[in-house]
């Protein structure tokens, strides 16, 4: 398992459990991942043994929620238990290709959302997604657009003294 913070991206590498059945589960190694740029979301890359690895994006919210309590419905549902005496969090994920049901360290997890929380505190996603700066620079374009369209393209027709 490793832990990497670089160029504003937060992750942990981890091994979670794909539970079969009550008594069956097999081993997916799993990357978290939560990019400052896109403050909203968690990234979760499962590496399933094929050709192209299985992602997905939910709020992160939805995950720091699900660490305490159920929550979450429709396509992704979180909730912590304990198995065997360990915490763990199970995330249900629903897709139209199938369903999973999927068993995660409570600690590690825990632990890279924190190091989340401390990139992005709640409440400062927005100042992120640098949402003012794009509206001053449009904003700026407009002003400058509206000074052109205000001056005269073509030259007027009368002449200078008056005559057409």
């Amino acid at each position: 398992m490793q832990n990497t913070e670089k160029n504003n991206v937060v992750e942990r590498e981890l091994e979670l459990k794909l539970v079969l059945s009550p008594e069956r589960s097999v081993p997916v190694p799993a990357l978290l991942a939560y990019r400052v740029d896109d403050p909203y979301a968690v990234h979760i890359t499962f590496h399933i043994g094929s050709e192209h690895p299985v992602n997905w994006t939910f709020a992160r919210e939805l995950l720091v929620e699900g660490v305490f309590r159920a929550c979450g419905h429709g396509d992704v549902r979180i909730w912590p238990t304990k198995v065997d005496g360990r915490n763990v969090i199970l995330m249900a994920l629903s897709s139209p290709d199938g369903d999973a049901l999927l068993e995660a360290p409570s600690a590690q997890v825990s632990a890279w959302l924190e190091r989340t929380l401390r990139a992005v505190p709640p409440g400062t996603e927005t100042e992120q997604l640098g949402i003012d700066d794009g509206l001053a620079e449009l904003l700026a374009t407009t002003v400058i657009a509206d000074e052109l369209w205000l001056r005269d393209p073509w030259p007027s027709d009368e002449s200078a003294d008056g005559e057409l």
